[in-house]
């Protein structure tokens, strides 16, 4: 099993990229963790859905194979920490590759959204994508932590 976080843009704050390493490295740690960033679509002089698509095409071309995909948006279902790992866990126990995908500015391409095994919400509201990157990295360290037993999820 490995997973793999697919996202559009680097994160443009030096001290929030330097979390979000930090947090991937964690997360490495405990599933086999690959992070692929692809290129924004300048969105000038083209609609938003035009970007999304553009954008949507290049996270498709990086996924691996047969991974499961998993669409981060806010409209998606909620889970809990424990939830969580456990579905991750769940995914692991099957040998199945993960790939969770986080869209630009405009959100995710619907042909990504819709054609996920599962729709995750990260927070009830809309984030940036670098900080939906931070809570993603972050929930597969404490993922981790909870299917071992560790002490840090409380």
């Amino acid at each position: 099993m490995r997973v793999t976080v697919a996202v559009v843009g680097k994160p443009r704050d030096a001290a929030l990229a330097a979390t979000i390493r930090e947090y991937e490295a964690r997360a490495a740690r405990y599933w086999p963790l690959d992070v692929v960033e692809v290129r924004e679509e300048p969105a000038r002089g083209i609609a938003p859905a035009q970007v999304m698509e553009r954008e949507g095409e290049r996270l498709r071309a990086q996924l691996p194979a047969g991974a499961l995909l998993v669409a981060c948006d806010p409209g998606g279902r909620g889970l809990d920490s424990p939830a969580f790992a456990a579905w991750v866990q769940e995914a692991r126990e099957r040998a199945q590759s993960v790939a969770f995908v986080i869209g630009g500015a405009f959100g995710l391409a619907p042909a990504l959204r819709s054609g996920a095994a599962l729709r995750l919400a990260l927070a009830p509201w809309t984030l940036p994508h670098e900080l939906a990157r931070l809570i993603l990295a972050e929930q597969l360290y404490r993922a981790g932590t909870i299917v071992r037993g560790e002490p840090y999820h409380k």
